[in-house]
């Protein structure tokens, strides 16, 4: 049985030097010099091998020749008759499943780049960012949509939807896709209505929750440093047909990494005295650094409070 090639950087064989993201399924617009060191298995995706033909089908023999030379060396060395395991980055060893949920978004992290199981710091590797989590706060392990997600701890029932569960924070962090905005302006303008849809109106399968959006008005709009970029966002106060409602916000910069593909931080905060204070909105994006920025390191959300 075959296993999808879990996502990372691999080398572009379209483009000698550089290595390109892949997300477990296909190939992204994310770009990087390549790295001096051998280089890994390029994936191929089901059906559809990128940058195929010849070439592709030589690298991957050559490697097959050299570790199955080391294997029998090895075997040679310890007169093993085959009951000794088989090293994990032998040929014999199938590709692991790609992670799925937030994993898959986050990525193995790179040398030198925040540690990921870290409770303090949201990475998100694919993007070249990092964001503090809050003290109350947590960042889940699997979440309904496929997004970098971190929110307060403890759900409640959502007015409207006994059976769906909401919470009372939530920031989330992904590349803009599916539009044909190109500026960090229009692309929150645009995103900012599908925030407060999925989190005011109705959720990922259509429950309707806080009685759906009856009203919303614009309380802030305007560029926005982040992590070094120069974004936008848009906020706005939304009115429900049951609970107090809440504020969202949407902001948009280039990526810190490869081709700078736009970036989408949004956030969700219910109004009334259960939902986070409004400045933790501004406090989280001053927070967000690029991968690799020494204000990453030693827990930079363990001093932040809601």
């Amino acid at each position: 049985m075959s296993y999808p090639t879990p996502p990372g950087w691999y080398p572009d064989t379209a483009a000698p030097g550089t290595e390109r993201w892949w997300d477990g399924a296909a190939w992204t617009a994310h770009v990087r010099p390549g790295a001096a060191s051998v280089p890994a298995p390029v994936p191929v995706a089901p059906g559809a091998p990128r940058g195929g033909g010849v070439r592709t089908v030589a690298v991957v023999a050559a490697a097959a020749v050299v570790v199955g030379a080391a294997v029998t060396g090895a075997v040679l060395l310890t007169g093993d008759d085959g009951d000794t395991p088989v090293a994990s980055g032998s040929a014999s060893t199938a590709p692991r499943p790609a992670p799925t949920g937030t994993d898959t978004a986050s990525g193995p992290a790179p040398d030198g780049s925040p540690d990921a199981s870290d409770p303090a710091v949201l990475v998100d590797q694919l993007n070249g960012i990092t964001l503090p989590i809050p003290a109350g706060w947590e960042r889940p392990e699997k979440t309904v949509e496929e997004m970098l997600t971190m929110r307060t701890t403890g759900s409640y029932d959502c007015p409207g939807a006994s059976s769906s569960f909401c919470y009372h924070g939530t920031v989330t962090t992904r590349t803009a896709g599916n539009t044909d905005a190109t500026t960090p302006r229009a692309i929150a303008e645009e995103d900012i209505v599908e925030a407060a849809n999925r989190a005011y109106d109705e959720d990922v399968v259509g429950r309707r929750i806080h009685g759906g959006i009856t009203s919303h008005r614009q309380i802030a709009a305007g560029p926005v440093t982040v992590a070094g970029r120069t974004g936008y966002r848009v906020r706005w106060r939304v009115l429900t047909g049951k609970g107090p409602g809440g504020y969202v916000q949407s902001t948009a910069f280039p990526s810190a990494v490869g081709s700078e593909s736009p970036v989408v931080v949004r956030y969700a905060f219910d109004a009334g005295p259960d939902g986070p204070p409004l400045a933790l909105m501004d406090t989280l994006t001053r927070g967000i650094r690029p991968i690799g920025d020494t204000a990453t390191d030693g827990g930079v959300g363990s001093s932040i409070a809601p």
